[in-house]
């Protein structure tokens, strides 16, 4: 606590990238800021910055200690806030990554409709199909399908997040409807690349019946990019295989249709990631609570859109628990 001041003002002098504007901030001359730096470099034994005449830049050391002050810092106003509000005050930034084509065809409307509720909150958005590393990048939250292996972590189920085989009403126009995974053979499919090679293998069950296709890579469309598979798909471009929660938008528009609704596609529940030890900050409670109203009204509204038959419906309700360890 007693070098808190010098740790401020080396945080804002990374984030404006100059130490006598970072100074100015704070209240302090030139000189002033100058020296505190260097009084905090001196006890840390390390240099922080490298500083010419021109620019400021941080070192190896200093993007470590910048991870850490951060972090530091941002708990401690959060504490402060709890403190002054009595625990309600739902204010702040928060900063949230989601997947590319969630966060800007579903969860942009949703945080929309929590400012409403909630005018003091803003937000820090990422979006990225891999998975954000929560402690490096400062996040919050983290909005993914499936549970990674990352103990520290926690995980609370969100809602399931039911796959669905689509195209473009265009591009059935033209080559007509699969009624059976097998008829997929004669269709164009699109692909999504990750880390460990291409998603070739699309498997299908129907009851006790399991059918699995594999795409043939040489005349597929692939990409790392979900926004970019959801958009080719929208332009006529063949069958892509999404998580209901990325084409919302588009079952609605009729700008994608479901195919083979008799037959499912395996889930990976979606589920909001947080840190195990960090303090939750009321805003950030308070959205999650706000995001899993809104995923469950939004899944019973699309359900009859898709088509699935009664036996087997979408909407199977997640474990309600408020963290799952992982």
């Amino acid at each position: 606590m007693d070098n808190l001041g010098d740790i401020r003002l080396f945080v804002e002098a990374a984030q404006l990238g100059s130490l006598s504007a970072a100074g100015r901030k704070l209240g302090l001359t030139p000189a002033a800021a100058s020296a505190r730096l260097a009084k905090l470099e001196s006890g840390l034994k390390a240099r922080l910055f490298e500083r010419t005449t021109r620019q400021l830049r941080l070192t190896d050391e200093g993007r470590v200690f910048l991870q850490g002050s951060r972090q530091a810092l941002s708990a401690l106003d959060d504490a402060q806030t709890a403190l002054q509000a009595g625990q309600n005050m739902v204010r702040g930034k928060v900063r949230i990554s989601a997947t590319s084509d969630f966060g800007r065809n579903l969860l942009m409307h949703w945080l929309d409709e929590f400012n409403a509720l909630y005018p003091d909150v803003t937000f820090g958005l990422t979006l990225s199909d891999a998975l954000s590393n929560l402690v490096q990048e400062d996040i919050d939250l983290a909005v993914r399908f499936g549970v990674p292996p990352d103990s520290s972590l926690v995980a609370r189920p969100l809602a399931p997040n039911p796959r669905v085989v689509c195209a473009s009403p265009e591009y059935l126009e033209r080559h007509g409807l699969p009624e059976h995974p097998r008829d997929l053979a004669r269709f164009h499919c699109i692909v999504l690349s990750t880390a460990s090679g291409a998603v070739t293998e699309w498997r299908f069950t129907r009851g006790n019946e399991v059918e699995l296709y594999t795409v043939p890579l040489d005349t597929a469309r692939e990409t790392n990019d979900g926004a970019v598979a959801r958009e080719w798909a929208l332009r006529g471009y063949g069958i892509v295989v999404k998580s209901l929660w990325d084409v919302e938008a588009d079952l609605r528009s009729d700008g994608l249709r479901v195919l083979l609704p008799g037959w499912r596609y395996p889930d990976a529940p979606l589920h909001a990631l947080y840190h195990r030890n960090r303090f939750m900050a009321p805003r950030v409670r308070v959205l999650l609570d706000f995001l899993a109203e809104r995923f469950a009204r939004t899944l019973a509204e699309l359900e009859a859109r898709c088509g699935y038959p009664d036996a087997a419906p979408l909407s199977a309700t997640p474990e309600k628990a408020r963290g799952e360890r992982l």
